[in-house]
């Protein structure tokens, strides 16, 4: 299926083959709507609304009928929506239940003032971006769906650069991705969602539908089938929307304006096919970002790396990952990168022949870390060691120690992996350290909180090294965030090891904080954590900042924001000389 995605769409960016020069950027845009449409401002989504959300839809696409083959294909899809694979016999992936509350979708926003209602903004974050990405999505689902596969919409704020107390620009729009026009479009729903929809007798059919949508033209699986609702990115001029079942998506952020904006689909002059990890990481000196992909067919994990200037080098397929599992994140050293194989497996057959979902937990599994030279050319050195029971879905950090000789990671730990995907309320994830002796093997894990935490960040220049100080986000439950701690990594082994803590209040919600470091990086926790806000209870919704350094990670600064944001995943802050420094359209 993978294969299926590995085409240039909307965007190219090729590169110039001058070491000190961002590539060039080459637009293409082979699909167009086929109809004249109107933009829409608020998602097609007819249901009741929660406090401080947007209105019902006002001025929708105006579509046009469906062809007969199309509209056979949604008297089949309700058929199975209906009657074979109803969401209201699965609760967890009703979409009245997981649309519900701050998760209910929201209409795109224009540019809008919002006032400074508490303190004064940093100077280290003047005139800079903090942008959000989150599942929105445009239209109510035909049948079950999975938090993870919403429309991606960036809801961006832009600070102002002259005044510590001047309004701030909010700015909410959907990711062009070719999932979003085509549906836009449409006017309703015609890819099921992939976490929820294929499930079983139902999934087999709802696999069958969208093969008939393939073949009778209504949708081509060589534009991308992705959502690019999952973080973001900043590399060599170019900001980036991301999500791991597709390639990037270009997005431009106005520094004057505020507004934002999807340039298109990127394939990096053809060298970058299929899909691309939503978490990169990016070396604070040498400004490389390294990344992968992952998918059911061998070879199950690649990995690569783009050098500074932005251009893809070679692929490193990595064929002793013998069995497909869901690789969300990874780490990387000064001298490694760092690939956990966990036990959230890819499990087709499970769907076909015992009724269940094709993504799944194995408990026998033994999990294991795969640590390869980071320059590696092939996966020759690619050394694996188990460490059983470790099943990391993101990871903090990781780096060198004794010469070289052990590697250090630290990532949270998902306790109950059998939740991860279907019920993330249950889930509990405990951060742990892990160090391994590349030379004996042997692997030893210390718990560094027994809190649920999730969703850490540190400070950027660290990134691949030893360092003290990581930011958490509290599940309560998890995806949803009821306040930050802070982890004091010297600690290890001495108890817990949060040492600051903000709670955001009685039914107020946050999610992954985002550090921005002050001065020159030389203490590491001299900086502000950055987060949106959302209190159930008024509906209203904030962006937040607090001091890094405080023992309770005290509020310096409040925005109030013009609509409520949704909850979603992953955050990036963008700074105005980042803005300026953008890649001309």
């Amino acid at each position: 299926m993978d294969a299926l995605f590995s085409s240039p769409t909307f965007l190219r960016i090729s590169a110039v083959r001058t070491e000190d020069k961002p590539p060039r950027t080459t637009i293409h845009q082979p699909y167009k709507p086929k109809t004249s449409t109107t933009t829409t401002t608020q998602p097609n989504l007819e249901k009741s609304k929660s406090p401080g959300s947007s209105p019902p839809p006002t001025n929708r696409a105006q579509a046009p009928p469906p062809s007969i083959p199309a509209a056979l294909c949604n008297a089949l899809d309700d058929l199975i929506n209906n009657f074979i694979d109803p969401a209201v016999h699965r609760p967890s992936v009703d979409p009245r239940h997981v649309l519900s509350g701050n998760w209910d979708p929201v209409g795109e926003l224009s540019p809008t003032p919002c006032p400074v209602v508490r303190g004064r903004i940093p100077r280290c974050l003047a005139g800079g971006a903090y942008i959000r990405n989150g599942p929105n999505p445009q239209h109510l689902p035909r049948g079950p769906h999975h938090l993870f596969d919403g429309d991606g919409m960036l809801h961006s704020l832009l600070l102002s650069s002259t005044s510590a107390t001047g309004d701030a620009v909010l700015c909410s729009r959907y990711v062009h991705t070719y999932k979003y026009l085509l549906e836009r479009e449409a006017g309703e729903p015609v890819l099921p969602s992939v976490f929820a929809g294929f499930h079983g007798a139902g999934g087999i059919a709802r696999g069958a539908v969208a093969a008939a949508r393939v073949l009778t033209g209504q949708m081509n699986l060589l534009e991308g089938a992705g959502l690019a609702n999952t973080s973001l990115a900043f590399h060599a001029g170019q900001l980036y929307a991301l999500g791991e079942s597709d390639l990037p998506y270009a997005v431009h952020l106005d520094p004057s304006s505020g507004e934002i904006a999807t340039r298109g689909r990127c394939d990096f002059e053809g060298r970058l096919v299929m899909g691309m990890t939503a978490h990169p990481k990016k070396d604070p000196a040498t400004g490389e970002l390294f990344a992968f992909r992952y998918g059911p067919v061998p070879p199950f994990v690649t990995y690569f790396r783009f050098d500074r200037a932005g251009r893809k080098l070679a692929d490193v397929p990595i064929f002793s990952v013998r069995e497909p599992s869901f690789l969300h994140d990874f780490a990387v050293t000064e001298r490694h990168a760092v690939f956990p194989d966990v036990q959230i497996v890819m499990k087709p057959m499970d769907m076909v022949l015992g009724g269940g979902a094709p993504v799944g937990s194995d408990r026998g599994k033994v999990t294991r870390l795969g640590v390869l030279p980071r320059y590696a050319a092939s996966e020759a050195e690619m050394r694996w060691f188990e460490v059983p029971g470790l099943n990391p879905i993101h990871a903090v950090n990781a780096w060198e120690e004794d010469g070289g000789r052990t590697l250090v990671l630290v990532a949270p730990n998902v306790l109950s992996v059998e939740h991860a995907l279907d019920r993330m309320d249950l889930v509990h994830s405990c951060v742990e350290m892990v160090r391994v002796d590349l030379e004996s093997g042997a692997a030893t894990r210390t718990p560094l909180s027994a809190e649920n935490l999730d969703f850490g960040v540190i400070h950027p220049g660290y990134v691949g090294r030893k360092n003290r100080y990581a930011y958490l986000g509290v599940g309560d439950p998890m995806p949803k965030i009821s306040g930050v701690v802070k982890l004091d990594f010297q600690k290890a082994g001495r108890g817990d090891c949060v040492v600051a803590r903000r709670e955001f209040g009685p039914g107020c919600f946050g999610g992954e904080p985002f550090f921005v470091p002050e001065g020159d990086g030389k203490e590491e926790d001299a900086g502000y954590l950055v987060s949106y806000v959302h209190d159930e209870g008024s509906g209203e919704s904030r962006f937040v900042v607090m001091d890094a350094r405080s023992p309770e990670l005290d509020v310096v600064a409040e925005v109030l924001l013009p609509s409520r944001v949704p909850y979603g995943f992953h955050g990036l802050f963008v700074t105005l000389t980042d803005l300026r420094s953008q890649r001309p359209r």
